[in-house]
């Protein structure tokens, strides 16, 4: 692993990583903020997964979640949406390749070689984490915005016992029904949807439910309502009775001026079920 900044950040330290990843086969970058009390003791953490187009770096200057979980105590890990770099195959298309990993492990050509972002998340990128900084994994929580929001709900919900909570912000909700999940789905996966519903928030919802509190944020005047489709997450999480929010909050759109305007309420519902 390598560093390759280090900054003082309320009171903690705020870093960019990489390393050498054989779940993707190719050089990952992350970023990490430890609060202060990883000086002396393993802290909390809280996962933040990344939208479509984005990399380590919007959310740890975009959001403002070192603030909130500096003032908690909870560590923050921002991995990159996707395997990147000369060999690693793309598409011309911001929604597919490059930015676009979407969190699935691709079993299709010529997606396979690299596209193993599921492992690198549940997988390799814990255990790198576990070995080099004062994090306790007993303790994790996880969030994250639109592509990373699909993300973190749909890790959440496969992986029972691995985190106290999950949040999303205006997440990819039903990727199966959209074009925003169905086009990646047949490029990762292939065409036999069956396979497609680990990766459906929704589905998930419906068939197994979350053993812990959920929160969901999703702006009305976003423009992307038609692709996330957040009402099938929502009747969802009713008719399973889900311990959870959905929020539809007045006037805000998809940009992260909507996620920084909430971020402190979902630090504070993760920190709540990590804290105690």
């Amino acid at each position: 692993m390598q560093t390759i900044s280090e900054n003082a950040c309320f009171g903690g330290v705020r870093g960019v990583y990489s390393h050498a990843s054989k779940a993707t086969g190719g050089e990952m970058t992350f970023g990490l903020f430890l609060p202060e009390e990883a000086r002396h003791v393993p802290v909390p953490v809280l996962w933040y997964l990344s939208g479509l187009t984005c990399t380590h770096e919007n959310a740890m200057t975009k959001a403002g979640a070192q603030a909130w979980a500096a003032d908690y105590g909870i560590a923050l890990v921002f991995p990159d949406t996707s395997p990147r770099g000369e060999g690693v195959a793309n598409d011309d298309a911001y929604d597919l390749g490059q930015g676009a990993g979407f969190y699935v492990n691709a079993t299709q050509d010529p997606w396979k070689p690299h596209f193993r972002m599921w492992d690198y998340v549940a997988e390799e990128l814990p255990a790198l984490l576990g070995e080099q900084f004062a994090v306790d994994l007993d303790r994790q929580a996880i969030s994250g915005h639109s592509m990373g929001g699909h993300g973190a709900l749909t890790l959440a919900m496969s992986l029972p016992g691995r985190f106290a909570s999950v949040s999303a912000f205006a997440p990819i909700a039903n990727p199966t029904a959209s074009d925003w999940g169905r086009k990646q789905f047949a490029a990762y996966l292939g065409a036999d949807e069956t396979t497609w519903r680990a990766h459906d928030s929704s589905l998930l919802m419906a068939e197994k439910g979350f053993d812990g509190p959920v929160l969901i944020d999703q702006g009305t005047e976003d423009q992307f309502l038609d692709l996330l489709k957040p009402e099938t997450l929502a009747e969802a999480m009713v008719q399973r009775r889900q311990d959870g929010a959905f929020r539809m909050q007045k006037g805000y759109d998809h940009s992260y001026f909507f996620i920084s305007t909430f971020m402190e309420e979902h630090v504070a519902f993760h920190a709540e079920a990590l804290l105690g």
